[in-house]
């Protein structure tokens, strides 16, 4: 076991961040024209805005909630919030951004699955790509209950201590993980698996959010239907 979690929580983390960057690079570098969200709303919106919204609040909210709280230093909180509170307030805001992201995620999954237009002209990694998000926030969700049976802050400071070691390459990160449970330890794992599959699936597209400031005020893209222009004084087309 020792072995397997050095593996998957020692190793594995740098071949995700690795895979991560370069491979996203590689693709912006060699293959621009795939650099896209590949949206479906032309074919259909149906539930699309209702799931998009939902799942993109959600998760937006998890990413810089996991980020900060995980790679923040405790003694940088430690003077105004303990790490009882600290957790409390992650499973509160977590369980509300999980839930609308699992929402989201699921009106998604459905339609793309239920709609046979939409899932004709889905390639394989879109599908597969929900269904590894779908898992990963039920995951998510799961693993509140057991914190909260433990709140005095213990295990999430391992776990933030156990981040901050890998992305700083010090050593004695994955014994932090000894006691933790197979939920937390599978949720870690999917979540470092969504990293490595990143740059070969639409995720590329986040990175085109976060580049620019001017993707948070641009202008809705509207998607009319093609009509045909007429001549002044026809009111309709020439059969």
């Amino acid at each position: 076991m020792k072995s397997l979690d050095f593996a998957l929580f020692g190793i594995y983390p740098y071949i995700c961040l690795a895979v991560f960057l370069l491979g996203s690079l590689l693709r912006f570098d060699r293959d621009q024209y795939s650099w896209k969200s590949d949206s479906s709303q032309l074919l259909r919106a149906g539930s699309l805005r209702w799931g998009s919204n939902l799942f993109h609040v959600g998760v937006l909210i998890l990413f810089f909630g996991h980020t900060v709280g995980m790679l923040t230093p405790h003694f940088v909180y430690e003077p105004f919030m303990s790490a009882g509170s600290k957790q409390l307030m992650a499973m509160v805001v977590g369980g509300v951004a999980g839930l609308l992201g699992f929402v989201g995620v699921s009106l998604l999954l459905h339609r793309r699955l239920s709609d046979e237009r939409i899932r004709r002209n889905s390639k394989t990694s879109d599908i597969l790509l929900l269904w590894l998000l779908w898992v990963q926030l039920a995951l998510g969700l799961a693993t509140i209950p057991l914190s909260a049976q433990h709140l005095d802050g213990g295990m999430m400071l391992k776990l933030a201590e156990w981040a901050q070691r890998i992305v700083t390459f010090r050593g004695g990160a994955v014994e932090l993980l000894a006691e933790a449970g197979w939920i937390f330890k599978l949720h870690m794992f999917l979540g470092m698996t969504v990293f490595l599959v990143f740059p070969f699936t639409r995720l590329v597209h986040v990175w085109s959010g976060f580049g620019t400031l001017a993707y948070l005020t641009r202008p809705y893209q509207l998607v009319r239907s093609r009509r045909i222009a007429l001549p002044p004084g026809h009111d309709r087309a020439p059969r």
